[in-house]
Formats: structure tokens, C-alpha cells, sequence
């Protein structure tokens, strides 16, 4: 075997004189270099950061560092109470419990079990917390309204560190309405503001979770109801547990606000339309107050007053009533016979005729080759203006009409407020509509033909009117051609009305027609009061042309309609009462009738109240006794200037038939003392 040679260098053990890579000076100066530059840049980012933080953003990061010690929970302004004329509260709020859940503590997997024990749906949760994805974290979301005492003891067991941090409990004023849906469609409901009126340049302003009025006077009127909330400040420790309060802004509360409605007669209007569809609406026509404003059938809304379930939803939308409807400014109906009293105002004032234009009715008559029908099938003889009107003959004001044409009746509607809007201060009121040459024109090409304006003469055809309409303008000729705006706030000033220079002659012939029309035997004897000179016109309307029911159409029940007024001249109040489906004008009689009698009984009332005053030495009324609509009024019936603030009357819209006027109940009884609803009497009715 040969060894190989070994290396001398190698034998004798030798290390060589080159140097390794540790001992190499240039790779120590590069390493030291490295770590000197890796220094400043970490410094420099360090120097940039505490620059950020203490020169050039302080606030926003003092800001976020005293929000991980300090709480900031709501304090919610209760909205403006709701009043009547007389200071009696309609819609009030009450003290209940809502928990929130704050975002910035919040654990997605937690909103599953939170959901289960408030017994909300969790992807309803889900939704409602992702409505907030871009809004600031500190900005806490209220999840549930109106809690339970098994709610409050949920959230008060589980809010600590080791379950849901994220809830807590506030205070909440929430609406109180009177139940039974009393006065339900104008007052309205509120409710939390939704993503499409969040798009809405009207509630710009406002945030998501914030409660506005949805309907009625809390929608017309939500920016003065609505108040400002406050907020609470708390210390709290590394725990989220509360140990001091450091401060409170105190929330400002909405302002309250007094209606022109008088709770006695809305009471009364609320019992008479009980078990029917329809609308009564009371006004005071001195001014444009509107004293009681009433639609059946209602709902209620407390249901409303937070989040309302599906199932209530579903129920009042799919009721084929319309219970949201508000029949009063809503419902546009062919006003029958009560446009009548226009029919013959214009007719005078034109020239058409004269009080002593006379027509031979023999229950029916022939215009343009078609046979109009009388509702009096043996027809009422010769009538002249006065008895046409209190025995509502349709042959007489066939010919006016026919004398007058359209364009003619048209402009006297639109005068007294029949086709456009009334202006009360309620959301969605209706127009109405008045037919015209122009009005046919535009919406169908074609022209006008004479036969038209013949049913358009006694209140059918193309004419609707809604209810409101049908009593200011009735109020207004009674009035002697000054119209007021229909108004809900009480007011020291109205606006100023709309006038049209009328014969007062002409005025004065119409006006005793209608007043016949209750006193003398005519269609509206049924709204009669004993002591008192109630003016007033009966009309009943179909809903189908005669031209359906030919052809076999199946034709619902006429609508009846009253309108009456008192006194005669310069009237305190006028009452339009729509029954749907009432079929005969005679039936809606009695409803305004009680209205009216209880805003009677109330002015007797409170007369005797002031002359008790006056002889124990009080205020020294002086015989002004006040009405229960407006100012003051002397014996003779007379406004006067001053003004009244009446005693409560002990009627409360909890309990509507705990108020008792003079005459008990008024609306259950009539005045001759027989409980009322009672049904048809077998004389003639009126069907024009």
C-alpha cells in the first residue's frame, strides 16, 4: 500500500496568515454601518410618529385616547306634547327603557346570542348594524325600543366584561297615543327613519336610529316636535365598568303644540262615525279653525310607535277598508246633492236665473236626446229656487246647470275651493276634481258636450270633492264669499282669506233654502235640534254610472253626505259629514247633527259657567258667553273680540266616552232622547 505525501504545512500543524470573514475589516465597518443606518431610520420613524401624534394631529389621537376611558352615552329629548284648543293633552310620551350596542366594543360573533335573548331576528340585527358601516364607530346603535322587564333583565346580567360588553341601558320618552285609534289619522305616528327617507333632502339632517313623524300632524310638524338630545359622560375602567360621571348635556325637549281641535266634539265625532266608513269634519268658518276632523275606519297607532311587526303591518295594509286612508282629506267623491246650494248660488249670480225661475218636474226630463231621471219618481210639481232646494229637486237644477254650462259651473267651484287642495295643514291631501271644457281637453282630446254638464249639475259625473272641501266651501257661502284656509295649529292670526264679491241678496236666498232643508219638511230633517236654526243639504251619490248597471254591473251602495251649519248668518260652525255606503243623505244627517249639538251644548255650557262667575264677583263676563270654536259671543249670537280659555271638560282620548256634555253622551242620544244609531224611517229618501 502507498501513502500519499502530506503537506508540510499541514504536518507541522500551520494555520494560515490569510484572515477569515470575521476579521475581515471590511465586513465589520459594513455591518457596523447596517446597524447605524437601521438606528436613524428607526429614530426618524419614531421622531415622525411623535410628531404626528403631539404637533400635527393632537386632537384626533387625545381624542381616541380619552374615548378607551370616557363613555358617551345618548340621552333621547322627548318630543312636543300634542294639545287641544283648550290645553288637554291628546298625545303625551312615557319613561320606558332601549338598549344600545356600541361598535367600538362590538364582536360580530356576539350579535347571534344577543339576538336570541332581546328575541330579535339576528339577520334583522345583522341589517341594522350594517346600516351604520359608515358612519363613526362611537356612534352607538339602538336595537331594541320599549324594553320588557325580562329585556331590561337580559341586558343587566349580561352587559359585564364577560359576556356583551357592547350593550347598555338609556331612559327613552316614547309617544303615548290615545287608544282605539282615536284621532289616530290627524294626529299620525312616528318611527324610525328609513334608508330611503335618509335620501331625502327633507330629513337630511337627521341620522340613522332617529325617530321622525311618519303621517299626520307628528309628519307636518316633526321639526318643531322634535327636541335635541343630550348626552352623558361617564369614566369607565379597563373593565367598560362605569366609575364617574364627569358630565351631562341635558337634552332639549320638542316644543309642544296646540291644536284648533276641541277634544268634546272630536269625542262626538269619533262615536258618531263608530261601525261606518266615512269622514266628519267641523270647522269654524269665522276663521278656518277645524274643530273636530274624524275618519273611520282607524288604526292604532301606538302600534307605530317604535318598530311595528310584520304581522300588524300586513294586517292594516291588506284590510280592504284603507284604514290608513284619511277619509277627511283623502276620499274623492261625486258630493251628490250638497253641490246644489253652488248650483243655485251660480245660477243667481250670473243671471241665469232668478229666485222665481220655476220648473215643472214630473220626475224626469229629456236633455240632448237622453231622459235624466228625478230621484222623486212621480216627480215634486212646480218648484221655483227655495223649494227645489229643501225638497233637492234634480229636474230644477237639470235646467240650471243647462242654462249656466260648465265652464260657468266650473269657475264658481273653483272659487269656493272644489278642485285643488284645501291647504289644511296635514301631509297628502287630495285635490278633488272639477271638470271643465279645458279639463277634457287636456286629458283626453276631446271636446265638451252639453249632455255632460247635466248629471255635473246636481254633484255626479266627473265631480269629486273631499270632505274638508265640501265644509269650507259651504262655510264660505254662508260666509257671503269669504273662504278661510282650513288650519290644524292654533293661531293668533289666520292667514288672509279668499274672497269673491257676491250678491249678499243671492246669499241670503240660498241660505233659506238650506235652512228649509232641515226646518221645513225637506231631506234633512233629521238633523233638526229643537231651540236652534240648523241649516244644512243632504246629497246621496252613486259610485256607478247607469250605464254599468245596464250592462248587469253589480253598482255598490250610494254614499250619503250632509252639510250643515249654525246660525244661519255669519255661522260659528259648519259640519260636512260623509257615510259610505249610507246610501239616502237622511242617514248622514244625524251625524253632523250631533256634532253640532254638542258644540251647542258646550256654548250653553260654559254661558252659564260665565254668568255664575259674573254674580260671585269673578272676571265679570258680562253676559260674552264662549264658544267652544272661536271668540267670544254675546246672547244674540254675535262674535265678539275677545278671547276664552275654557275648564277642562273631564274627557279623556284614553277613554273617549268618560266626557259628558250637558246632554248626556252627546252622539249616543238625539235630541228627542232615543239612543242613536236607529235605522231608516220608511219615507221618501234622497237619491238624486
Amino acid at each position: 500500500m502507498t501513502l500519499l505525501p502530506i503537506d508540510s504545512d499541514t504536518q507541522l500543524g500551520r494555520i494560515s496568515d490569510k484572515p477569515g470573514p470575521r476579521d475581515d475589516p471590511k465586513f465589520a465597518a459594513g455591518r457596523v454601518a447596517f446597524f447605524q443606518y437601521l438606528t436613524v431610520a428607526v429614530f426618524l420613524f419614531l421622531i415622525t410618529g411623535f410628531w404626528d401624534l403631539q404637533v400635527r394631529n393632537p386632537e384626533i389621537y387625545n381624542e381616541l385616547a380619552e374615548r378607551n376611558r370616557i363613555k358617551a352615552l345618548p340621552i333621547i329629548a322627548p318630543r312636543g306634547k300634542i294639545l287641544d284648543r283648550d290645553g288637554r293633552v291628546i298625545v303625551d310620551n312615557h319613561l320606558t327603557w332601549s338598549v344600545i350596542l356600541s361598535r367600538e366594543s362590538m364582536r360580530p360573533e356576539h350579535l347571534g346570542p344577543i339576538a336570541e335573548g332581546l328575541q330579535l331576528d339576528r339577520d334583522d340585527l345583522v341589517r341594522l348594524v350594517n346600516r351604520y358601516r359608515g358612519r363613526p364607530k362611537y356612534e352607538p346603535v339602538i336595537i331594541k325600543q320599549e324594553l320588557t322587564p325580562s329585556d331590561i333583565a337580559f341586558v343587566e346580567s349580561h352587559k359585564d366584561p364577560e359576556f356583551f360588553p357592547e350593550l347598555e341601558l338609556i331612559h327613552a320618552q316614547r309617544r303615548l297615543y290615545p287608544e282605539s285609534g282615536f284621532s289616530a289619522h290627524v294626529i299620525g305616528y312616528t318611527g324610525e327613519i328609513s334608508e330611503s327617507e335618509l335620501d331625502v333632502a327633507e330629513f337630511a339632517s337627521y341620522e340613522p336610529g332617529s325617530v321622525i313623524g311618519k303621517f299626520g300632524i307628528e309628519r307636518q310638524f316633526n321639526d318643531s316636535l322634535m327636541g335635541v338630545d343630550g348626552q352623558r359622560q361617564v369614566v369607565v375602567d379597563n373593565r367598560g365598568r362605569e366609575r364617574q360621571v364627569i358630565g351631562i348635556k341635558e337634552a332639549i325637549p320638542g316644543k309642544n303644540l296646540q291644536l284648533t281641535i276641541d277634544l268634546d266634539l272630536q269625542v262626538v265625532a269619533e262615536l258618531a262615525l263608530d261601525g261606518r266608513k266615512g269622514a266628519i269634519v267641523a270647522l269654524n268658518p269665522r276663521n278656518g279653525e277645524v274643530l273636530a276632523i274624524a275618519s273611520r275606519p282607524t288604526f292604532d297607532p301606538n302600534k307605530f310607535s317604535v318598530r311595528i311587526k310584520p304581522e300588524d303591518w300586513k294586517q292594516i295594509v291588506d284590510n280592504p277598508d284603507h284604514p290608513l286612508l284619511n277619509r277627511a282629506i283623502q276620499a274623492q267623491f261625486a258630493p251628490g246633492s250638497t253641490f246644489k246650494p253652488l248650483m243655485a248660488l251660480a245660477g243667481l249670480e250670473s243671471g241665469a236665473i232668478d229666485d222665481q225661475y220655476a220648473v215643472h218636474c214630473t220626475g224626469g226630463a229629456t236633455f240632448y236626446g237622453h231622459y235624466h231621471h228625478c230621484w222623486v219618481k212621480h216627480g215634486h210639481g212646480t218648484v221655483a229656487l227655495h223649494s227645489a232646494i229643501v225638497h233637492s229637486c234634480d229636474v230644477y237644477f237639470y235646467n240650471v246647470g243647462n242654462r249656466l254650462g260648465i265652464d260657468k259651473i266650473a269657475y264658481f267651484a273653483e272659487q269656493a275651493g272644489f278642485g285643488r287642495k284645501s291647504g289644511i295643514d296635514l301631509p297628502h291631501e287630495a285635490d278633488g276634481l272639477v271638470p271643465s271644457s279645458e279639463w277634457k281637453i287636456r286629458n283626453f282630446r276631446q271636446k265638451w258636450y252639453p249632455g255632460e254638464t247635466i248629471s255635473v249639475a246636481i254633484g255626479q259625473g266627473a265631480l269629486t270633492v273631499t270632505p274638508v272641501q265640501l265644509a269650507r266651501a259651504v262655510g264660505g257661502i254662508a260666509m257671503g264669499g269669504i273662504w278661510y284656509k282650513p288650519h290644524l295649529v292654533k293661531t293668533t292670526k289666520p292667514d288672509p282669506p279668499h274672497v269673491l264679491a257676491l250678491n249678499q241678496e243671492n246669499v241670503d236666498k240660498v241660505i233659506s233654502g238650506m235652512c228649509g232643508v232641515v226646518n221645513e219638511s225637506g231631506t234633512g230633517l233629521r238633523a233638526k235640534i229643537p231651540g236652534y236654526e240648523i241649516c244644512g243639504k243632504t246629497g246621496s251619490a252613486q259610485l256607478a254610472s247607469n250605464e254599468f248597471i245596464k250592462k248587469g254591473g253589480k253598482a255598490p251602495k250610494d254614499n250619503a253626505w250632509f252639510v250643515g251649519f249654525w246660525p244661519p248668518h255669519n255661522p260659528e260652525v259648519v259640519v260636512a259629514a260623509l257615510y259610505e255606503g249610507g246610501e239616502h243623505g237622511q242617514l248622514a244627517a244625524p251625524l253632523a247633527r250631533d256634532v253640532i249639538k254638542s258644540y251647542l251644548d258646550k256654548k250653553v255650557r260654559l254661558g252659564k259657567s260665565a254668568m255664575l262667575v259674573s254674580k260671585a264677583g269673578g272676571a265679570g263676563v258680562r253676559g260674552r258667553s264662549a264658544a267652544p270654536g272661536g271668540a267670544g259671543v254675546d246672547a244674540s249670537g254675535e262674535a265678539g273680540g275677545g278671547s276664552r280659555r275654557a275648564a277642562p271638560v273631564p274627557a279623556s282620548p284614553q277613554n273617549p266616552t268618560s266626557g259628558k256634555s250637558s246632554a248626556a253622551e252627546p252622539g249616543n242620544t238625539d235630541v228627542a232622547g232615543s239612543t242613536r244609531p236607529r235605522a231608516a224611517t220608511s219615507g221618501g229618501s234622497e237619491q238624486p
